[in-house]
């Protein structure tokens, strides 16, 4: 009977070293950056989640933590890319990348953000040296799921005088981080947040990821 391990299988390095050290240098200067600007709790946002989760993947080599992280950020990192490229034209798409056309805004921070436009690609190249491993979109929405309940119960809400204090994260009060969605009830948001999600960004992912993407090898002895 073959045995899958759950995070990663001891083989030969298949990812370059300079890719995983370069990673590496670029998460310890954001890290403590944004712990120092943020606070500890902007590292509850699912690309930041992923931006570590990442880093574990690179060096343990894991299908299963990368393909996770690709099936969770990938859809809406994309919607980030595009949505910065259409600003240089003066388009608004969705606004989630006008602060990082404003001049007040720290150029530093606006440029350790960045990370959410490259990220994805990194992701897509990684699961292609990697494999991709279907229970990636269990794990991810599992994961997804606990993060929302956390933020919602637990992290503060939408706040037009935040600053640069996280509030409303991973959007589980609206889309508007001044100010609470008053469509339906928060509940009914947070419910059809933690349904939605899965069903319209990650489950896309997972269907495109492992019929195109090369299968993570099985793992574990006979």
């Amino acid at each position: 009977m073959t045995m899958r391990s759950d995070v990663a299988a001891p083989a030969a390095n298949r990812l370059p070293l300079w890719v995983k050290l370069i990673y590496t240098a670029f998460v310890a200067v954001l890290v403590p950056v944004y712990w120092h600007y943020y606070g500890p709790t902007n590292f509850l946002y699912f690309c930041d989640v992923a931006l570590l989760l990442t880093l574990a993947g690179i060096w343990l080599e894991s299908p299963l933590l990368i393909s996770m992280c690709a099936v969770g950020i990938l859809a809406p990192q994309a919607l980030w890319v595009v949505d910065f490229l259409l600003n240089f034209v003066n388009v608004h798409l969705t606004g989630m990348t006008d602060y990082m056309f404003k001049h007040e805004n720290s150029l530093f921070l606006r440029g350790l953000s960045l990370f959410h436009g490259w990220l994805p690609f990194l992701l897509a190249w990684l699961v292609w040296q990697l494999g991709y491993d279907e229970r990636a979109l269990l794990g991810w929405t599992a994961l997804a799921s606990v993060l929302l309940l956390i933020c919602f119960f637990l992290m503060p809400p939408p706040n037009p005088n935040a600053g640069l204090t996280p509030v409303n994260i991973n959007y589980v009060w609206g889309t508007n981080d001044a100010a609470a969605q008053t469509w339906v009830s928060p509940y009914v948001w947070l419910l059809g947040m933690m349904i939605g999600l899965p069903a319209l960004l990650f489950w896309p992912v997972h269907f495109l990821l492992s019929r195109y993407a090369p299968k993570a090898p099985a793992t574990g002895a006979q």
